[in-house]
């Protein structure tokens, strides 16, 4: 079984990445951990190219930063886990729908709400449209009240 799991530093991918720890310790499922990193370069900012890359720099750095707190926890619970820092893409939700895809991913594990602003909501809009058009099951993970 190979499980995706979409991270973005928030409680809620935290609480998702405990899920996905007991499944690959009951299962024996692999996990691939990803953090998708907004296309920034169609944004169409008023500002410098140095500026841009400014900008891109510090979501590449911190992409790597979420990858690297999240494997460290998976390495802490002895689950061995695929990392991949940075998926570039237009839209955050078609990367992790297109990764489950080309890597023939069984299951997504992904919280319910993000660091985005649209966390307001009561589902996400990236996992909303990743459940909507994923092509496995999907496990949506909420925090416990």
């Amino acid at each position: 079984m190979k499980i995706l799991l979409p991270v973005d530093g928030s409680k809620y991918s935290m609480e998702a990445l405990k899920i996905a720890v007991d499944y690959a310790k009951t299962k024996g499922a692999n996990i691939c951990l990803i953090n998708v990193m907004p296309y920034i370069e169609g944004i169409d900012l008023e500002i410098s190219a140095l500026e841009r890359e400014k900008i891109k720099e510090s979501l590449e750095k911190r992409a790597d930063y979420i990858v690297q707190q999240a494997c460290g926890r998976l390495a802490a619970d002895d689950v061995i886990a695929v990392c991949r820092a940075v998926v570039a893409s237009t839209s955050v939700s078609d990367a992790i729908i297109d990764f489950a895809e080309k890597e023939k991913i069984d299951l997504i594990i992904i919280g319910s709400r993000g660091l985005s602003p649209s966390s307001r909501f009561k589902m996400g809009s990236i996992a909303s449209r990743v459940v909507k058009h994923s092509p496995c099951s999907i496990y949506v993970v909420k925090l416990p009240e």
